[in-house]
């Protein structure tokens, strides 16, 4: 385990460094899926079935990921999946159909996955060692690094084509890898004193079925709530922009907007967490982004739009991020995995069933039920949190 304070604080800025690597590049991929729409001639119905490749990956290389970390450890395995992630950035723009679309999503997923459960797990790790929440500061990075990848998006959208701006992202990333994957494997990992370190176990340790029935139930709430993510990854700008007439770059600024209320909220999300506790932090979070989503989805104008996605993001920020750590402190890489499993699988489904429920009634209509999975995750919150507060 890290011998000093210097130690864990050198660990936290390196793990922060790729959470904010990890948002820049999923934000530079989302703003630009109008113009590759078009580029495809993709309906709305067909980029839902090549967005699901995004979801395949991810999901696969999730339940594999728990099982890399607990053999080589989380630094390694964040490093690998950055690499792959940066690389594989680059491959959508190359494609002119729904299928190659598909196919290079998936490789994409399976990164996006992979890091995800990665770095998560080294963050669950040193939540526990530090003892202090500050799991919402690290997906306050994420949402960072999403504006800021969002916000580019916008600049360039007019003046560079999606080929060039991706390849652009690849070598940036690529860039903050090579500096912040030599940090990261510096650093000793986070060992909490009751888990044993990484290579260490024979096997998974084995949950009981109550604590199963709990990380599932961190899982759903996660998976409730990234569903809203994931939409307005995927959508908020085709919606700006095909159901309110906004400009390219004001379509984009959609994300962005969404991006930056979360981020505040996370940056935040310590202070609440110690002061409010955790059900009712994701009680009120929920209920915010329900009001918020059914505004951004149904209001007749652009303005009233983005007030709404920035009311959705500030609802939604903790969360995601309180459900993982929950998990993590009850399985380990396991719980994590598993939570993450969920919760990215409800980030990266929700967008294809977004496409075909616009398809079947309209894309505002398919946006509220961004607003109904928050209102399952507060119920669901309500419903277990005697067990939940017990664990």
């Amino acid at each position: 385990m890290p011998g000093s304070r210097d130690d864990l604080t050198r660990l936290r800025i390196a793990l922060t460094a790729f959470f904010a690597l990890d948002g820049f590049v999923f934000a530079g991929w989302v703003v630009r899926i109008p113009a590759i729409k078009e580029q495809t001639g993709a309906s709305a119905s067909a980029l839902g079935l090549a967005l699901l490749g995004v979801s395949a990956g991810a999901v696969v290389t999730m339940t594999l990921t728990g099982r890399l970390v607990r053999r080589y450890g989380s630094h390694p395995v964040t490093v690998a999946c950055a690499v792959l992630l940066c690389l594989s950035i680059a491959l959508p723009p190359l494609t002119h159909s729904a299928l190659a679309l598909g196919a290079v999503l998936l490789v994409f997923g399976s990164a996006y996955g992979g890091i995800n459960v990665a770095f998560n797990s080294a963050a669950v790790d040193l939540v526990a060692v530090l003892r202090r929440p500050i799991m919402p500061s690290f997906h306050a990075a994420f949402s960072l690094g999403g504006m800021v990848g969002a916000g580019l998006g916008g600049l360039v959208a007019g003046s560079l084509s999606p080929t060039r701006h991706l390849l652009g992202l690849t070598l940036i990333g690529l860039l903050v890898t090579l500096v912040g994957g030599r940090a990261l494997l510096r650093c000793e990992p986070a060992v909490p004193p009751d888990r044993p370190a990484a290579g260490d176990e024979g096997s998974p340790r084995r949950l009981d079925r109550r604590t199963r029935r709990l990380v599932l139930t961190f899982g759903l709430i996660a998976l409730c709530t990234a569903y809203g993510e994931g939409a307005m990854a995927d959508w908020g700008a085709l919606h700006l922009e095909q159901d309110l007439d906004a400009s390219p770059g004001l379509a984009a600024a959609g994300y962005s907007c969404f991006a930056l209320a979360m981020t505040v909220g996370r940056l935040t999300g310590t202070t609440l967490l110690e002061r409010l506790g955790r059900t009712t932090t994701v009680v009120a979070g929920g209920t915010t982004a329900v009001a918020g989503m059914l505004l951004g989805s149904l209001a007749p104008s652009v303005w009233a739009a983005l007030f709404g996605f920035a009311v959705t993001g500030l609802g939604l920020a903790n969360i995601f991020p309180v459900a993982v750590e929950r998990a993590g402190a009850l399985g380990g890489p396991s719980g994590v995995a598993t939570a993450s499993t969920l919760g990215y699988g409800g980030m990266l489904l929700g967008p294809p069933a977004i496409g075909f429920m616009a398809d079947w009634f309209s894309l505002p209509a398919a946006l509220t039920s961004v607003a109904v999975l928050a209102a399952v995750a507060v119920l669901v919150a309500v419903a277990t949190r005697r067990a939940a507060a017990a664990g």
